[in-house]
């Protein structure tokens, strides 16, 4: 069985991610507003009726902005983690939340979603592992350092959404105070671009056939360097810039890629003019 993935937004301005099968999806992240979610999920083709659950990272802003109104809305149950609930804030129905831990696989349909610990400023942040039969998408942002769970899930997955925040030079002569300087690259902020190219090229699976480049700064980094980079040593693999502007297209993880010997970027050209 596929899997289908989506970023409809991607960045400090608003985090949510669409993985599903032909039946049923979940949204991992809700930090744009329900009317922006239901346009770009409408512009893509994507059924809101198939989404079943909203699983949540942790509690920054960017990440839960349109969780309550999505979630009352259509009766949406909300995947939280006690203390991530806690320091949210969310005004949550009682039925619809569902408290889960790190390293428990929560059932949805055909779904299995895995959610695990990783190093970032928040009190109890997760990234998730979307799975159904043996096809597994990675969701990996807002992660301080790549700590051997973000390593040992990264080596499972056909396809990843990636954090690559900043461009260590541009970060280093931005505008930013220094003492946000040093919590984005301090180990519990954001990956670098570095980073997360090492993560891809030491630790990618032979059968990985997508790299979504996600959570990219608006002022510390640009997405023509990203693609660049990470083309470079795609080895036949789609490598896709998530906007935060826009929603990506869909693409469909079917299980059948082998990585090339060469570096051939087999993704359509990515519209960076629309950055």
């Amino acid at each position: 069985m596929s899997l289908f993935i989506a970023s409809l937004n991607s960045g400090s301005n608003g985090n949510c991610y669409y993985v599903g099968n032909a039946q049923e999806a979940v949204l991992v992240d809700a930090g744009i507003s329900c009317l922006e979610t239901e346009k770009r999920m409408k512009r893509l083709g994507l059924a809101l009726s198939n989404v079943k659950a909203i699983f949540i990272s942790h509690e920054h802003s960017d990440h839960i902005r349109g969780v309550e109104v999505l979630s009352r809305k259509y009766q949406l149950p909300v995947y939280i983690s006690p203390k991530t609930h806690l320091y949210s804030r969310l005004q949550l129905e009682t039925h619809l939340q569902k408290p889960f831990q790190g390293e428990e696989t929560v059932q949805i349909g055909n779904l299995q979603i895995k959610a695990f610990l990783k190093r970032h400023d928040a009190a109890d942040p997760h990234s998730f592992v979307v799975s159904c039969s043996n096809i597994s998408v990675g969701v990996f942002t807002d992660i301080g350092s790549a700590c051997q769970n973000v390593i040992r899930h990264f080596k499972q997955c056909h396809a990843v959404f990636m954090e690559a925040n900043y461009d260590d030079e541009m970060l280093l002569k931005g505008r930013y105070p220094h003492h946000l300087k040093n919590r984005i690259r301090g180990g519990r902020g954001h990956l670098s671009n570095a980073q997360a190219l090492q993560v891809f090229t030491d630790h990618r699976a032979v059968f990985m056939s997508h790299l979504l480049l996600s959570h990219l700064s608006k002022d510390n980094n640009c997405p023509d360097l990203v693609q660049q980079l990470f083309s470079a040593d795609a080895c036949g693999r789609a490598i896709i810039v998530a906007s935060r502007y826009h929603e990506s297209r869909v693409y469909h993880i079917d299980g059948k890629f082998k990585a090339t010997t060469t570096s051939k970027n087999m993704a359509e050209p990515v519209q960076l003019s629309l950055f």
